[in-house]
């Protein structure tokens, strides 16, 4: 983060904010991997937490560079919900053309699609949706802060 000389504090620029939005991003879908391998009493090693992991992130791939979310990461439309659903979509479809999570010869149980759907949409959004109404507030606090000193 550069330091602003003429305001006397750290700024993030667009460019910034884009990386920063790619690594919450990954990080919060490996999160959502581990939390699903966790709360099935399946292993976290590196390799099985990335078998779990990988295709989601390929959707989010997809999105990430379809959508143009580096240029505006903290949007809701079209960048967050484009990487939401894409994330999702994606990712399910490896899942099921790699056989992965198969429940009883079922490729694709409704449950984990609503349950991908729900907690991807969550983080995905849910932290766009955070850091906006922080950077507001720190907007809307600095203009006071500067019509004061006034």
């Amino acid at each position: 983060m550069p330091w602003d000389e003429c305001e006397g504090e750290w700024s993030v620029t667009e460019r910034t904010w884009g990386w920063l939005a790619a690594v919450i991003d990954v990080l919060l879908i490996v999160l959502f991997a581990l939390i699903g391998r966790s709360s099935h009493g399946e292993s976290n090693s590196a390799l099985a937490l990335w078998t779990t992991a990988y295709p989601f992130l390929a959707g989010w791939a997809i999105a990430y560079v379809t959508s143009g979310a580096w240029a505006r990461p903290l949007r809701f439309w079209p960048t967050g919900t484009v990487v939401w659903i894409l994330t999702v979509f994606v990712g399910l479809a490896i899942r099921v053309a790699t056989g992965q999570g198969d429940v009883d010869g079922n490729p694709l149980p409704i449950s984990f699609v609503i349950v991908a759907t729900i907690v991807l949409g969550v983080f995905l959004l849910g932290w766009r949706g955070i850091a906006r109404l922080v950077l507001r507030a720190a907007s809307r606090r600095k203009q006071q802060e500067t019509t004061q000193a006034r």
